[in-house]
């Protein structure tokens, strides 16, 4: 039973405790992670693909065209919430909406392994569609679960965007890899595979939940209480005034994120192209055995951890739920057969040649190595507020590319091709996750917070679209690369993405106190 001073709604296993958080979240966490995995293996090569030349596999679109499908797919995948969330809120609920979002996907990766026009636009059409029914509802769930617990949330999403990299790193590192070395539609079908399997998992687990997440009416018991204990029971009274000054704040911070993500999002994009075209990725001697056992080190670790983390959730759930951890733990192995036989493979190898994807993964690391820190940072006495975190995230996110300037400095005007150190993408990856993890997860808990329970669905999907916007802009600005690195060279291009959210992140810090005046109490 729980101990806590702190009451997590749901079923009565829900309140076991794994981590200082119920169960229910890990079950999330689970099921998010599988999600991201598809999302983000496919995400790692989709660009790679379409620009590859056709003896290789590939496509080979130009740059602007393959970056111009690469923001619009990404636009439309988190603009789709907007209308999954409202759905939920109307008529499906939150986790019917997750289930049949989840199928949905899993079919979408089905036909992008087909290696046929039509099966791409087919694939990308329904990945849209079902995310936008999948991604605003987990994290109404989340909601649900911590609405007598808000102290909890921020660390809480920190939690789940842990596991949201957890199945980015593992995506990008395994989709990545069988992309570019055994073919690129094996490395979409993988994605597939995993969605079925996160699908199943969180289907046959969903009980843990209780009433949390069902049809609206099941969930009206479930509106925040947490502002009436905090604010002088302004949950009844709270005048219309205080509730637009608090959406006023959702929507300054939504506007911010868009400058955000357009930098960001240039890891699926121009980073990419940087990391294949103008990074040296050949390695031999000292060099390919210190990448060898760092890569090594790189997977071996957080899946060791991750492991551990579904052990710990065996324990507790297996009895109840002992399909959905047969799935779970299915997906496990498969996993562990496919990362031994990739390392293998990289220890036989003369010489090592860093896939051009592999260096996405170094947000992912990033993240599941900082996140548990920021998670007991954001519940320490040094917890910010919410303008100083986005502000601080724009600023880090910029010194990254600030990196990246500074390293292309010597490519010459135009050039096509160069072989820069690895070192400049391994720092800059460093600087952007620190900036993530200072904007991201906790922007999803302010947005719960800020908002009345009964419209938290639709509320996330208009973040979304913030986000969705952001995605836009840095397919089109990245498209842009060709053109700047000709007219001017590869570090202008950068340093763009250095100026822009450096200014707007001081921006956001000097409005910190009106900021904090619009909350009216909220922490």
């Amino acid at each position: 039973m729980n101990t806590t001073k702190y009451r997590f709604e749901g079923s009565e296993m829900n309140s076991k405790l794994l981590m200082g958080h119920p169960s229910g979240l890990f079950v999330l966490f689970f099921t998010e992670m599988w999600e991201r995995f598809s999302y983000y293996g496919m995400r790692a090569i989709l660009v790679l693909f379409l620009t590859s030349a056709l003896i290789d596999g590939g496509w080979a679109w130009s740059r602007e065209d393959a970056l111009g499908l690469y923001g619009t797919y990404t636009m439309l995948v988190y603009f789709s919430p907007i209308l999954g969330g409202w759905l939920a809120d109307k008529y499906f609920g939150y986790r019917n909406s997750v289930v049949w979002g989840a199928l949905i996907m899993a079919l979408g990766h089905a036909a992008m392994a087909f290696d046929t026009p039509w099966s791409l636009y087919i694939g990308i059409g329904l990945l849209v569609a079902g995310n936008g029914l999948f991604k605003p509802n987990m994290t109404s769930i989340i909601n649900g679960m911590y609405v007598n617990a808000q102290e909890k949330k921020d660390g809480a999403f920190t939690i789940y965007y842990m596991g949201v990299n957890a199945g980015a790193f593992l995506g990008i590192l395994l989709c990545g890899y069988i992309g570019e070395t055994q073919g690129w539609h094996y490395g979409f079908g993988l994605a597939g595979i995993f969605m079925f399997f996160g699908t199943l998992q969180f289907w046959l687990a969903q009980g843990i939940f209780g009433k949390v997440g069902l049809s609206v009416s099941k969930t009206a018991q479930y509106e925040d209480t947490s502002n009436k204990t905090s604010i002088n029971n302004e949950q009844k009274v709270v005048s219309d005034k205080i509730q637009r000054d608090r959406y006023i704040v959702v929507g300054i911070l939504a506007f911010f994120t868009i400058f955000f993500w357009a930098a960001f999002e240039q890891a699926g994009g121009s980073m990419t192209i940087f990391a294949k075209d103008y990074t040296n990725r050949v390695l031999e001697g000292n060099s390919a055995n210190i990448f060898r056992i760092s890569n090594t080190l790189l997977t071996v670790v957080p899946l060791i951890i991750i492991t551990y983390v579904l052990f710990k959730l065996f324990q507790i759930t297996f009895k109840k739920y002992a399909l959905s951890n047969i799935f779970l733990g299915t997906s496990f192995v498969i996993i562990w057969a496919i990362v031994i036989w990739m390392l293998k493979n990289q220890f036989t190898e003369v010489k090592t040649e860093v896939p051009a994807s592999w260096f996405s993964i170094l947000n992912s690391f990033y993240i599941i190595t900082f996140a548990p820190l920021f998670s007991k940072l954001w519940e320490s006495k040094y917890n910010p507020s919410a303008a100083i975190k986005f502000g601080l995230g724009l600023i880090l996110l910029g010194l990254g590319f600030g990196v990246l300037a500074y390293g292309s400095a010597s490519i010459p005007q135009g050039a096509q091709t160069a072989s820069v150190s690895m070192i400049f993408l391994i720092v800059a990856y460093l600087f952007h996750t620190l900036g993530e993890l200072t904007l991201s997860p906790v922007g999803l808990s302010y947005v719960s917070k800020l908002v009345p329970a009964a419209k938290i669905g639709l509320m996330y999907g208009l973040w979304y679209i913030a986000i969705g916007m952001g995605n836009k802009a840095a397919g089109s600005m990245g498209g842009m690369i060709d053109q700047i690195t000709t007219e001017y060279n590869m570090s202008t291009f950068f340093l763009i993405f250095t100026i822009i959210p450096i200014i707007a992140g001081l921006i956001l810090m000097v409005l910190s106190p009106v900021i904090k005046k619009l909350m009216h109490g909220v922490r």
